[in-house]
């Protein structure tokens, strides 16, 4: 696994340049993207949400979207559309944005339920239906979307069958001083994201993709992710718990981490490690703790410490 190790490290120093100082979002975006997955950022504006999506496209040498959700986008502005060419006398699909290899969708939840699902079949599929026919996506494909944590005027949430498609909800958060400092000689006479160049290429991506599913993981492993999902069905405090496609992801995210750190075996480490990005944005919370600030945070913690890590020293067999 020491090509994807090296890969990954090119990819997130090179993010680094002008993402400057948050080093783990740029390791949550790679290792989704080797996965195959589509992340969800909940922050405030002026973090970098942007810049972080935009260097990624490039460091992978991939093309890149931005659309800024509103009201009034349509899900044809997404998916494409079909129009009626009389020279030839045929219908010709006009491409959406989706037809890119990383698309930021930027405050999703300010668009309407209606364009919200046109992304669905893209992000579980890879590809999209307009006028009964079907557009294979580019590879890889990752759709980056964001949302405003604080502001909720004007805004449709997320439905918790799109939440279950993305592999991660992660955060940026401010930069400690001595970071903003950096990132303001950086930026102060001219943008460093437009002289970023690519550190591979589209083919390493999707070879990265293919080689992670190789990790061995094994079956204790697998039945403590297993166990760790089903806990969330069972807690007092939960709702509505984790789907199956949460423990896939679970595994996913773990292989990833492991093929990353130079292993091409899981320990129980690299599943913890993901447990809470992975988790915390498919579990609807009873309505009584839903309202304490980081409440799917501590129960999921709560839940590691339950479920105990198996005692077998594990090794590739």
């Amino acid at each position: 696994m020491g090509n994807i190790q090296e890969k990954m490290n090119r990819i997130i120093d090179n993010i680094e340049t002008v993402f400057i100082g948050k080093r783990e979002v740029a390791e949550m975006l790679g290792l989704t993207l080797i996965c195959g997955g589509h992340v969800l950022i909940e922050d405030i504006p002026g973090v970098g949400k942007t810049t972080a999506a935009a260097s990624l496209a490039k460091s992978i040498h991939g093309s890149y979207k931005r659309i800024q959700f509103t009201p009034d986008v349509m899900p044809a502005d997404i998916t494409g559309f079909s129009m009626y060419n009389q020279k030839i006398n045929e219908f010709v699909y006009y491409e959406g944005v989706v037809m890119n290899n990383i698309i930021l969708a930027d405050e999703i939840n300010r668009t309407s339920p209606k364009t919200q699902s046109s992304l669905l079949e893209a992000m579980e599929e890879s590809r999209v239906t307009v006028d009964g026919n079907t557009y294979e996506l580019p590879k890889p494909f990752m759709v980056i979307a964001t949302q405003n944590p604080i502001e909720f005027l004007g805004t449709y949430p997320l439905p918790e069958a799109q939440l279950d498609r993305f592999f991660i909800k992660t955060q940026i958060g401010y930069p400690s001083l001595e970071m903003a400092q950096q990132i303001m000689r950086t930026y102060e006479k001219d943008n460093p994201l437009e002289k970023l160049r690519p550190v591979v290429e589209i083919e390493d991506i999707l070879k990265m993709q293919r080689d992670i599913k190789e990790v061995y993981i094994c079956e204790e492993l697998v039945e403590y992710i297993l166990k760790l999902v089903n806990e969330t069905r069972r807690h007092p405090d939960i709702q509505l718990g984790a789907s199956p496609r949460c423990a896939i992801h679970l595994m996913f995210a773990a292989k990833a981490w492991a093929a990353y750190a130079g292993r091409d075996f899981v320990i129980p480490d690299d599943i913890q490690k993901f447990v809470i990005p992975v988790t915390a944005h498919r579990l609807v919370m009873k309505q009584q703790v839903a309202e304490a600030k980081g409440s799917e945070e501590k129960v999921l913690n709560d839940i590691v410490k339950k479920v105990g890590i198996p005692v077998k020293i594990y090794e590739k067999k």
